[in-house]
């Protein structure tokens, strides 16, 4: 056993690389790789053969060496001439020949162009981007529906234990956060819009503006936005994890469908506890407002709760109440199929998770407005 090395003969001006020794990471390989960088860098373009018959060894590592020597990239990104391996052994060359799919090109480098193409391209790729992403999302929103329809005809399907696990992981552990900051908001409408108000005299009609803008608004769009940013995140960051351990995989091969297993009953559980949020959140809110009311703005409690009966109709609840199953739908579409499409890396995974809820935020608000426009038409 000897460490690699090598030795340069010359002849017309042209080199010839001796190798001799084993070329193994064990044996020196590692020593002389600096060397064999800088003789490809300097006199790169005079190496015209390469002697491989006193070589020993040869591992992987130095047949992608020997390549590398051979592919002789310039600066340029462009292959020089390549020297010849000579006096190769059948089975150094048959490994040569297996590590040959394994090296890389030599790398171009990209022409030099103006900022406003660089502009235009990246808002063209970006554009592409999104259309791709909105098909591949809305694929995935066809297939759950049909799975839903499919459990609905075929009840054996539904997973009891996952939907309740996820109904509490979801919901009740949801409650403490979405009361506190219900409360807090309908707090700061209360006290700012009375400021406003009471520059026209009207401060008594805070009472409508809290109970309205918390019952038909704030009480959903801060409890869907909130489970967006908790929920929408903990089920890309739970399923991305488990396909990066091949778990899904193996649910496919044990005959077992993820779209029934991990999907349906988070979006289930989702759609089920979202409107109970909503309608205690609008309550919290309500009572932030009126706490205000009563100790900063002389508003006393019996007059807050009479107004409010008054004047604040159960259809402002129910406005509210009938958008929490779709923010709840698209909130765990999308977390579950960006979980579901996590490739590669844990990198990969951190970067499914934001796109997962900026998604969930735009679409929610997307839905809001859409839902305002039609309750506009429909004079409710």
């Amino acid at each position: 056993m000897a460490s690699a090395g090598y030795e340069i003969a010359e002849e017309n001006g042209a080199l010839k690389l001796l190798l001799r020794g084993d070329w193994t990471l064990r044996d020196g390989l590692v020593r002389i790789d600096d060397q064999l960088r800088k003789l490809v860098a300097e006199q790169g373009n005079r190496l015209k053969s390469i002697d491989l018959g006193g070589l020993d060894e040869l591992d992987t590592a130095g047949a992608m060496i020997l390549l590398r020597m051979r592919e002789n990239c310039t600066a340029e990104g462009e292959s020089q001439p390549s020297p010849v391996f000579e006096n190769a052994s059948p089975i150094h060359d048959q490994l040569i020949e297996q590590m040959k799919p394994h090296l890389e090109q030599c790398a171009n480098d990209p022409a030099e162009r103006k900022s406003f193409v660089l502009m235009l391209d990246r808002i063209g790729r970006g554009t592409e981007r999104f259309g791709t992403e909105g098909l591949s999302i809305l694929s995935f929103v066809g297939a759950v529906i049909a799975r839903i329809g499919g459990s609905i005809k075929k009840p054996t399907r539904f997973r009891m234990t996952p939907l309740v696990h996820h109904m509490e992981e979801a919901g009740m552990d949801a409650t403490l956060i979405v009361g506190l900051m219900s409360f807090l908001i309908g707090a700061v409408v209360a006290f700012m819009g009375a400021r406003v108000l009471a520059e026209f005299g009207a401060s008594v009609f805070t009472v409508e503006l809290v109970g309205i803008t918390v019952l038909r608004e704030f009480g959903v769009l801060l409890t869907a936005i909130l489970l967006a940013g908790r929920s929408g995140s903990a089920f890309t960051a739970a399923i991305g994890s488990m396909k990066l351990r091949e778990e899904i995989d193996a649910m496919r091969v044990l005959g077992v469908n993820p779209l029934d297993a991990l999907v349906i009953p988070r979006t289930i559980a989702l759609m089920l506890t979202l409107p109970v949020l909503a309608f205690l959140a609008a309550f919290l809110g309500i009572l932030g407002g009126g706490i205000v009311g009563w100790l900063a703005l002389d508003i006393p409690p019996q007059l807050f709760m009479a107004r409010t009966q008054e004047i604040v109709v159960v259809d402002n609840l129910m406005v509210g109440l009938v958008k929490a199953p779709f923010f709840a739908f698209v909130i765990a579409v999308v977390g579950c199929y960006h979980g579901m499409n996590v490739e590669h890396s844990a990198e990969e995974l951190g970067r499914r998770t934001t796109m997962a809820v900026v998604q969930s935020l735009f679409l929610v608000i997307l839905i809001d407005a859409l839902f305002a426009m039609l309750f506009l038409e429909l004079g409710i």
